[in-house]
């Protein structure tokens, strides 16, 4: 999912958002792969168990249609989909990979009536397509057993609309503070920072200069909202008000977002990727050029892959103003409201967001599962490097903010970035992106 990841990355995601996964993400997700079809069975609404009456039912069929992923990815959601084929041979599932526009590809098919009956849908995405009246309501046939509460609750809101609930989190990825052993060694600091306080101090002593050139940041940051919406939280500021307008220029989001920006301009303890010649976190981390920075689920194989010597931990981000706080990318299995098979589709996304599924879909930690209960079987709330992820999901704010969030982000990203680069004050350069923003909006209204 890394998704969220490479937001550079928006998510993820996720790819992940991942994310992911993750994620994504804001991790990125890739799109790759051919059709492929697996079978199933009926069964009553969101159980696990076929009847009787089902077992003899004529055979149906149901449309998957997800974008692409990794290859070890795409095995596992095979292998998936061939359990659940087993299990309801009744079923048989054409699933397709849509490798490029997933979104415009979707949309363009909800209005011709050919879209598929379950499809992914991510968090950022799904306010704006919720609002088009063309996603099925799930609480109608959810069962005890089905067992919602199993999820992580800021995952299961970000699919919410009006207290109805329009899709199930199949995976996702939270942020947490990759930190490099050795540097912290060298820099006689013994523990991750646990406040944005012991942030500060920890990343002046990290950060290295030869010459009068930075080589390494104590800190690499990403100056985008979907990794520093949390920041504005903090001290209780939103990103979009009550009415669907921009809202991250008050007081309040400000003061979490100038931490961020003195870090780089007043304690020139911190930098983004491109100034040290990075494309993204998880590459100025690998390459020693940031001692310290905020990923997702989707570095964790990508430093594997890329920089197998590299000696690291994760912790949980550090406090702000006192509160924990991280972002959550995921992606979520939805129906479509036109289907002719909703029962068969329910018991495909019951299935695959269910226990059984969800549990073969995560288990090599590509993607971290959305249900405590599966995190725990698969040991991933101990992992030494997932765990401060896996904890994050419980208080996570998710990369989703209402139908105008991607005019809000637009705007925010354009003129963050200047702030954060020390070439616009902050508060001028967020009332000029909030202006333009709630501009756009109406207009589109």
């Amino acid at each position: 999912m890394k998704k969220t990841g490479l937001i550079l990355i928006t998510l993820m995601m996720v790819s992940v958002l991942a994310l992911a996964g993750c994620s994504g993400g804001n991790g990125n997700n890739s799109s790759a792969g051919k059709n492929n079809t697996a079978g199933s069975t009926n069964t009553d609404a969101g159980t696990n168990a076929p009847t009787e009456e089902t077992k003899s039912e004529e055979p149906v069929t149901v449309t998957l249609a997800g974008w692409g992923s990794s290859p070890e990815e795409q095995e596992l959601l095979n292998q998936t989909l061939a359990e659940f084929s087993k299990k309801y041979p009744n079923i048989k599932v054409n699933y397709e990979v849509i490798a490029d526009q997933y979104m415009d590809v979707i949309k363009t098919r909800l209005i011709g009536g050919e879209a598929p009956d379950v499809f992914y849908l991510d968090a950022f995405e799904a306010p704006a397509l919720i609002a088009k009246d063309v996603i099925e309501p799930l609480d109608g046939y959810v069962t005890p057993e089905f067992d919602v509460n199993d999820f992580e609750q800021p995952l299961l809101d970000a699919f919410k609309v009006d207290g109805k609930t329009y899709g199930f989190p199949k995976d996702f990825s939270t942020l947490a503070m990759f930190y490099n052993k050795k540097d912290f060694a060298d820099a006689g600091i013994a523990n991750p920072p646990a406040t944005w306080e012991e942030l500060q101090e920890a990343a002046k002593k990290l950060t290295k200069r030869e010459g009068g050139k930075l080589v390494r940041a104590g800190f690499g940051v990403a100056p985008e909202l979907p990794r520093q919406m949390f920041m504005a939280k903090a001290f209780e500021g939103l990103i979009t008000d009550q009415e669907g307008k921009a809202s991250f220029a008050s007081e309040q989001a400000l003061k979490g977002l100038q931490l961020v920006v003195d870090m780089h301009n007043v304690d020139k303890s911190s930098a983004e990727p491109k100034e040290v010649g990075a494309g993204w976190g998880g590459e100025m981390f690998g390459q020693g050029k940031a001692s310290i920075v905020f990923e997702g689920n989707w570095a964790i194989p990508y430093l594997q892959n890329n920089f197998k010597t590299l000696d690291y931990g994760t912790a949980e981000l550090p406090t702000v103003n006192g509160k924990k706080g991280t972002m959550a990318f995921t992606v979520a299995y939805v129906m479509n409201k036109a289907s002719k098979q909703k029962e068969a589709a329910w018991t495909l996304l019951s299935y695959l967001t269910g226990k059984e599924g969800m549990k073969t879909w995560t288990s090599k930690g590509f993607a971290l599962p959305t249900r405590k209960s599966v995190a725990a079987e698969l040991g991933f709330d101990k992992d030494p490097v997932r765990s401060a992820l896996v904890t994050g999901g419980s208080y996570a704010t998710p990369w989703q903010d209402g139908v105008n969030l991607p005019i809000i982000n637009t705007n925010f990203n354009n003129q963050f970035l200047d702030a954060f680069l020390g070439k616009t004050p902050l508060k001028d350069a967020m009332e000029k992106a909030q202006k333009t923003a709630n501009n756009e909006i109406a207009a589109a209204q």
